[in-house]
């Protein structure tokens, strides 16, 4: 579930904001068009804010030189990858662009995010998820049922 308003009231055909409200915050699990192909959403967490240097150390995540951390980020692998064969696990440091926010998929070392592919621009925000809806295991689809319905915080 999503609050689809939580970032302004916006026009269905072109998603820009007829009426602001908000902006994504550090933490918010937002909703957004997938900046490399607009016919897909994607969900992930909101860790940089416009104007913010991130960088990323041995898997540590940095916001203006301060070790930021999150309860929710999880890792699989115990292995660094240098920065030359990957962005994954050391990454910039990189100034998110003035309406843009920098975004990481809680599952740390399987995301597919701004380490990756850079930001997401405002303009790309559809809102802000609220409940895991439908969970899968990734090897087999199998429904993660204990998953469903509990807050994304």
């Amino acid at each position: 579930m999503a609050n689809n308003a939580a970032y302004g009231l916006r026009n269905p055909f072109n998603n820009k904001v007829w009426l602001p409200i908000g902006k994504p915050r550090r933490g918010d699990v937002a909703i957004f068009i997938f900046p490399q192909d607009h016919s897909k959403d994607y969900t992930k967490r909101v860790i940089g804010l416009p104007g913010e240097r991130v960088q990323i150390t041995n898997k540590e995540v940095y916001i203006n030189g301060e070790l930021y951390q999150t309860p929710q980020a999880r890792f699989v692998d115990k292995e660094i990858i240098p920065a030359q064969k990957s962005p994954r696990d050391n990454y910039g440091p990189v100034v998110v662009p003035k309406d843009s926010y920098f975004v990481l998929g809680d599952n740390r070392d399987r995301s597919y995010d701004s380490r990756f592919w850079d930001f997401v621009p405002f303009d790309l925000l559809r809102g802000k998820a609220l409940y895991v809806y439908l969970s899968l295991e990734q090897q087999d689809s199998r429904v993660r049922w204990q998953r469903i319905g509990i807050s994304l915080n």
